[in-house]
């Protein structure tokens, strides 16, 4: 069972999504501030935490600060009041994992909490599969039925991300600056020679495909979901 903190400071509202949570099989644990957060995640296991911005003592931002100084990666879904770009843009530069305005749609909340929580078991094994495909992070290597192949750095990593978030765009900037450093003479144009080679390696590969997304960028798509 995941334990999920949640970080709120107005009673009702965290008795609110305590009952969702736990009718849809989580624990939780509820704190009042950003300081008694931290005491909280010092005496339990927590898989991960709904935060909200406007608390007392230490806020969200500040509070979302020092987890991410400490090197934790604990998932973080930030669940606020404040919607204007520059609190949502600010939240994603502290490192929240995610960001929803109230009210909160709670089917949504559950999607989003479980998409986060798939996300760091995948990045915790890092190991990913994909039918009879098994990506191992560690040693870079590919793996189909008793076959295996080592992949250069950066085409594993770009593979290990697309196929981490099927059927999500990433456009050739956002491959860019996680895979090159920002400062290098690489261009956009060396996402698509890596793309190439992916496609190449893997054209015969029946579990998956990277698919181009004309005028956006890539996304991997699961054959076996396909109609």
């Amino acid at each position: 069972m995941f334990t999920i903190l949640i970080a709120e400071d107005n009673r009702n509202t965290a008795r609110l999504m305590e009952v969702v949570l736990t009718q849809n099989g989580y624990k939780t644990v509820w704190a009042k501030d950003g300081e008694e957060a931290l005491d909280m995640l010092d005496q339990n296991h927590i898989d991960l935490i709904l935060l909200d911005i406007m608390m007392p003592k230490i806020d969200g931002y500040e509070f979302t600060r020092i987890l991410r100084e400490s090197g934790s990666q604990i998932p973080i879904l930030m669940v606020t009041a404040k919607d204007s770009p520059d609190d949502i843009h600010k939240g994603f530069l502290t490192g929240t994992d995610d960001y929803m305005t109230k009210p909160v749609d709670e089917f949504e909340m559950l999607l989003r909490i479980q998409a986060l929580l798939r996300r760091a078991q995948i990045a915790a094994d890092r190991e990913l599969k994909i039918g009879d495909s098994k990506l191992i992070y560690d040693s870079f290597s590919f793996h189909y039925k008793n076959e295996e192949l080592t992949l250069p750095k950066k085409e594993f990593q770009l593979l290990f991300k697309l196929l981490s978030f099927p059927n999500k765009t990433f456009t050739r900037n956002q491959l860019m600056e996680e895979f090159w450093d920002v400062d290098s003479q690489s261009e956009e144009r060396t996402v698509d020679v890596h793309i190439n080679r992916l496609r190449e390696r893997f054209k015969d590969n029946p579990d998956f495909e990277i698919v181009t997304v004309r005028g956006l960028g890539y996304k991997a798509v699961r054959k076996d979901n396909q109609g």
